[in-house]
């Protein structure tokens, strides 16, 4: 019986060249496979791109409302597995479709992504896969003291922030990111409060 699949992590885990490993793992053995990614995740346009160098460019680009149940039945071409980069960006609807395929036609789905945003809040589309894949599965990774890295931070011009929207893309408008563990998160998060209550007083 195919499997909803999450695998998720801090920044700089690994997913995306674990999911292209697993691609080519797929592919060595002849077996098709269609690889998709929220269109809203403008990093690399139409491609996949890994910290490490690694790239490939994705079968389609997922449109913020688009069915994806009814994509596949219009394009299943003997799929063995289906891929899912970014899977945060997707809408809680869209989690549904890929269980939906998993049932129904008995394809496994496998969804790399970050459990939650910079500030420590859930996707939607995260936090619906949390709640109903088959199998979950953390990737690991270690902060900038050697701890294990659990949170996302976004910095902006090399500063860190813990304000603004909830999307913003790595690498567009001087905007990065880096993961931490809850220590140093919640440090830096001080740090950014006490500076803006000191802006505050000066005006």
């Amino acid at each position: 019986m195919a499997k909803l699949y999450f695998r998720y992590g801090a920044m700089n885990c690994g997913k995306t060249s674990s999911l292209l490993q697993s691609i080519h793992n797929y592919e060595d053995r002849n077996l098709e496979i269609l690889l998709l990614k929220p269109q809203i995740d403008t990093k690399g346009e139409k491609k996949v791109v890994s910290r490490i160098g690694l790239e490939r460019e994705v079968d389609h680009l997922i449109g913020q409302e688009e069915d994806l149940f009814g994509y596949l039945q219009a394009n299943d071409k003997g799929i063995s597995c289906i891929f899912v980069d970014e899977a945060q960006f997707l809408k809680r609807t869209q989690v549904d479709d890929l269980m939906q395929i998993v049932i129904k036609d008995d394809i496994p789905v496998m969804c790399y992504g970050l459990r939650t945003d910079f500030n420590a809040n859930g996707f939607e589309g995260s936090t619906r896969l949390l709640e109903i894949a088959h199998t979950i599965e953390e990737m690991k990774t270690i902060c900038r003291c050697g701890s294990k890295a659990m949170y996302n931070t976004r910095l902006v011009n090399g500063r860190y922030t813990f304000e603004g929207e909830q999307i913003a893309i790595d690498g567009e408008e001087n905007v990065t990111y880096d993961s931490l563990c809850p220590k140093c998160y919640f440090e830096e998060k001080e740090k950014f409060e006490k500076a803006k209550q000191y802006t505050k007083r000066k005006k």
